[in-house]
Formats: C-alpha cells, structure tokens, sequence
C-alpha cells in the first residue's frame, strides 16, 4: 500500500512541478512575440482493480501544449498582409499628394505666372520688357514642369530600392521558415510526436513577419513542417527548401525593378498581379495605379501645352517679320525595345494629336501578320495588317507609330508623356522671336461707297505657304465678290453673305454691312508691326480653352484634375488603412485573449502549483513514514 502511495505521490509531485515550470516559462515570455501560452495536460494513470473496487494510481503529464488557433491565426496574418500593404502604398501616394497639392510649388502658380506675362505682351506688344518677362515665365513653367518630374523620378528610384529590401527581407525570412521546418520535424520526431511549441511559436512570428512583407499562403504538411506560397501559388518555402526571389530590371522596362524567382535553370520574373499584400504589394500597386499614371499625367499636361501653345504661336509673326517658331521644345514619346528583341529592331513614334493623349502606355507588337498596339492602362487593341516595314502611320489616341522593322514574337513599350515633365523647354531665346502679331493685315479702300467693313481676320491652321500673298476681294455686285491672288493669278468667284467666313490662302475674314459693286478690299503681309497683339491675344485665350482631353479639359482643369485624383486617392488610403490597421488590433486582440499570457492568471497558477507540489510532497512523506511502521512490523 505504502508503495501505491508513494508512487502516486511521485507523480504528482512531477505533475506540480511541470505545471510551475509551464507556468514560469509562460511568465517569462510574456512578452516575447509571437509566444503563445502554454499550457500542461494532464491525465489520471489506469486505475488498479481490487476487491474494493478501481484504486488510483496517480496522474501522468501527457504533453504541453500550446493554446493556438488556426483560424484566428490566419485572421491575423491576412489583415496584417492587407495592412502592409495599404500603410506602404499610403506612405508613398502622401509624398505625391504634398508635393501637387503645395500652391506654392505646385505648378497652377508657375502657370498663372506664364499667362499673367503673356497678358502683359497683349497689353504691350513692343515692349521689351514685357517680352522678356514672358521669357522669364516660360522657362519658369518649364523648369517647374521638370522640378516636378525629377520628384516623380526620385520617388521611383526610392520605389524600386525599397523593392529590392523588400524582396532581401522576404528571402531571409523564408530561410529562416525553411530552417526552422527541419528543427521541427527533427525535434518532434525525436520527442514521438511532442509539438516543439516555442519552435513553433517561432515559425508562426516568422510567417507573420513574412506576410507584413507580401501576402503569403501556409500548407501544413503532415509531417507537421510548413509550404508557403506568395500571391497566386508562387511557393517560396518548399519543406526545409526555400527557393529565393531576386529583384531585376523588367524586361521591357529597364528603369523598372521587378520580381524574379530563382530557379535551377535561371531566373523566371513573376507577374506584377501576383505580388499582392505586404510591403511588397503596396509598392508595386502604387506604382501601378497612382506612380506610373501620375507621371503620365503630368508629361502630358506639358505635351499638351507645348504643343497647342506652339501650334497657335507658329500662326503669328515675330518682329522680324517672320512666321512664329516654335515656343516650346515639344516632348517626343520613349519607346523601350524589349530586351529580347533583335538588336537591329526599332520602330518610331510620335505625338500626332496633345488633345487625344491618355495617361496610359502602349504596346506596340508584332506576330508576323498584324501589328498590333495594346493601352496598358485597359487591354484596349488595335491592330492592322500590312507587310513587314510597309506600316503606314498607325495611330490610337493621339500616338502614332510611323515605321517598324521588328520580326514576329518581338515588342516595343511605348511611353508617350512619361517624360514629358523632364523633355518640356523654352525654344527661343531672343524676344523678338515672340510672335506677338498676326502675319497678314486687312484694310478697306478708301474709295468704297458702300457700308461694308472687314475684319482684322485669323490665320488657319495648319499654314498655306501662300497666306502672305497680296489679294484683293472686289464687290461685282452687292451679292457677289471675287477674290484675286496677285502672285499666283488665282481668282474665285463666291456668293457674298454678311458676316459669313472668307477663307483664301490660310486665313478667315468677315465682311459685314451694305457693299456695292466696285468696292474692295485687301489682304497684305503685316508689314512693320510691332503694335500688333493680334496673336498675343490669342495666345492668351488659351487659358480659357479647352484643348485637352478631348476638347474637355483646359490646362488648369487637366493640371487640377492629377491633384485631385491623387489627393481623393490619398485620403482614401489614409482611412482604409487606418480602419485596416484597427482591424489588425481588435484580431490581435482577439488570438490574445485565447493565446496570450495573463499574468494575473499565470500568478494564480504558480500558488495552485505551489501547493499542490505541496500536498504531492505531504503524500510522500505519508507514504515514507508507512513504509517505516511496516519495517517495524517486521522487526
């Protein structure tokens, strides 16, 4: 009996003193990340049978476990993922937001500034001084157009270092992950099964700081190691193998950092689709949805304006007497060969249309039958077909691509405003080469009877290489004029209408009142004039109008409409990641109030323990002392 005794009393002595140690290392780690509590489960020995029925024979520890949950598990990481992601994405997209949204170094100051001093040169179409200033404000527009596209470009170089960082943390992660599922195979098939909890615990922080870098899925396997896969099925922990990821310039786009896997036959690039949550995802969608756009954007606001502005100015005249030049050096599209292409490939492209340009890139592509070019932004195609090296001017939204020497299979990006912002300068230097006047004058002979006058008239584009000719519009009735070119000897004969357009040799006059038979008058060069603000004003009433996007958008609206998107955007990253962030605390919240370690609990086990070592030692002093009387006994 005594031994029964004392065989019960040892074990629960080795039951209390597991339990204090559970419950100290439980104290001790009660802050250590990712440690989950532990706990020790215990079981009644088989009971002994005897004539008086089932005796017990004391209790066994059958393990320790941890208190874990899968599915809260998996809450946490996914909304950790989805937060990383959001907080990098907002971190980025605020940088953008400031640096529009400032009025100070934005560009709505640099071009109200531009067209304050075009005002200036309407109002004072002589004065140096007025053209100097308008000088000035040109190469201040353009230098804030570029200002702004070098912040863009430092952005993503900081976008694609922090890419590379990412992709070293994800692969020193998963090493980690890959050594960590060989300990716990080891240990627990050393142990007979016994989880390895605090490798475990180890493992599971490890995949939570892995998915703080990118989404990631876990497979447990049945030998109780961990798969991880990244985004759509990418593995990258493989058992106690883990495959590493590298970051390289993209194929297509060398000033572009990418993900790749390594591989034993090389190095295979992973779709951009598939890097999703994390760090790493939100870098990739910001540069995607918000970096890449608003870049665009801005190169072409400055196309859009270098071009329609050149277009108006090289329909007036300088104080040379010469037809306008351009204002602006025009920004011409970037086209990247593939670097898979033959080396001899190339095609050319050009911007044919500022007011048609979207903020999209192109693709332009070859399968030996169409060419065919694809908007980036949408998937949008359009193709035509035509033999090798005969294309024809194939244009979609604004972009065209005059010629193509490229073999089937090959392809060409096509960045047609990326750098825009960067490419945009002032043309001219001297201030008599603003062309401030209209190139042809009006006027009335003076021996007209009738009450008929002309307009000052406009010059149509694009321009007539026979506009500055001398020509005379002659009444041969009230009803009825002709209109005669001096130098060429051309002469048509048109209904008269008040008011209606005349157009001759690239410009448009309108004659209104009474004429009558015999009454003329001229359409000369614009000789000697320096007082002529003619195109000046012109220039000006561009501030008004609408020549981009499609006849929609002025160049304040289209500029107000990239602050507004990224500002819009930026507010809502700032509320859904602060609600995400929000919902990472109430899960943690959550696998802590199951997992987490109470110290006020754990300080309630420690005196349940402590007395029950207690006790457990009462009993084996009990059974001591019986043993002794029974030695007695036998004496």
């Amino acid at each position: 009996m005594s031994i029964g005794i004392l065989s019960s009393g040892l074990s629960a002595l080795n039951a209390a003193q597991t339990g204090l140690l559970t419950t100290g290392h439980n104290i001790s780690n009660a802050a250590t990340p990712g440690f989950h509590r532990q706990e020790m489960v215990q079981q009644a020995r088989t009971a002994q049978l005897t004539g008086a029925g089932f005796i017990g024979q004391g209790v066994d520890v059958s393990t320790v476990k941890r208190v874990y949950d899968d599915f809260l598990t998996r809450q946490v990481t996914q909304a950790q993922a989805q937060a990383g992601a959001l907080d990098a994405y907002y971190a980025q997209i605020k940088q953008l937001d400031d640096m529009l949204g400032d009025t100070g170094s934005g560009l709505a100051p640099a071009l109200q500034s531009f067209f304050s001093a075009l005002d200036d040169v309407a109002a004072n179409p002589g004065a140096v001084p007025s053209r100097q200033a308008l000088l000035s404000a040109g190469e201040a527009l353009a230098t804030r157009f570029q200002t702004l596209d070098q912040r863009f470009a430092d952005i993503r170089t900081g976008v694609n270092s922090e890419i590379s960082t990412s992709v070293s943390h994800i692969n020193s992660i998963s090493q980690q992950i890959a050594r960590l599922n060989e300990s716990i195979v080891i240990a627990q098939n050393q142990a007979s099964g016994q989880p390895a909890n605090d490798l475990l615990d180890q493992r599971d922080q490890l995949v939570s700081e892995l998915n703080k870098e990118i989404g990631a899925t876990v497979v447990k396997q049945s030998d109780g190691s961990y798969n991880v896969f990244l985004g759509t099925g990418q593995p990258v922990v493989i058992g106690a193998k883990a495959l590493s990821l590298t970051a390289i310039n993209a194929a297509d786009d060398p000033g572009r950092t990418t993900v790749a896997v390594v591989t034993e036959t090389g190095i295979a690039a992973m779709p951009e689709s598939s890097l999703q949550g994390g760090a790493l995802g939100g870098y990739v969608a910001f540069r995607r949805e918000a970096l890449d756009p608003g870049q665009n954007t801005l190169g072409r606001l400055a196309v859009g304006i270098a071009q329609t502005f050149n277009d108006q100015h090289r329909l007036g005249q300088d104080l040379h007497g010469a037809l306008g030049a351009d204002f602006f050096d025009v920004p011409t599209p970037t086209v990247i060969a593939k670097g898979t292409n033959n080396p001899a490939s190339s095609i050319s492209a050009s911007i044919t249309d500022a007011g048609a340009l979207t903020a999209s890139d192109y693709r332009f592509t070859y399968d030996g039958v169409n060419y065919t070019i694809t908007r980036l932004s949408d998937g949008a195609t359009s193709s035509t077909a035509t033999a090798p090296g005969a294309l024809t001017p194939f244009t979609v939204d604004g972009v065209s691509v005059t010629a193509a020497t490229l073999n089937a299979g090959e392809s060409f990006l096509i960045e047609p405003t990326r750098n825009g912002g960067r490419d945009i300068a002032l043309a001219i230097a001297d201030t008599a080469d603003i062309a401030a006047a209209a190139p042809i004058r009006t006027a009335a002979a003076l021996a007209n009877t009738g009450t008929a006058t002309i307009s000052a008239g406009t010059v149509n584009a694009p321009l007539n290489a026979n506009l500055r000719h001398n020509v005379t519009i002659t009444f041969q009735s009230p009803t009825q004029l002709r209109i005669d070119d001096a130098a060429t000897g051309a002469s048509v004969i048109q209904a008269y209408t008040a008011g209606a357009d005349i157009q001759f040799n690239g410009w448009t006059v309108q004659i209104t009142g009474t004429a009558v038979a015999g009454d003329s008058f001229s359409i000369r060069p614009n000789d000697n004039a320096s007082g002529d603000n003619r195109n000046a004003l012109l220039l000006a009433q561009l501030r008004a109008a609408r020549p981009l996007l499609n006849g929609t958008a002025s160049y304040l609206s289209a500029y107000g409409q990239v602050v507004s998107d990224i500002g819009n955007k930026t507010r809502e990253l700032q509320v859904t990641s602060e609600a995400q962030n929000a919902l990472v605390a109430q899960t943690q919240e959550s696998q802590q109030a199951l997992s987490g370690v109470n110290l006020d609990e754990e300080a309630s086990n420690l005196l349940r323990y402590q007395q029950a070592y207690q006790a457990a030692g009462r009993i084996v002093q009990i059974a001591g002392k019986l043993f002794d009387t029974l030695l007695d006994v036998a004496r």
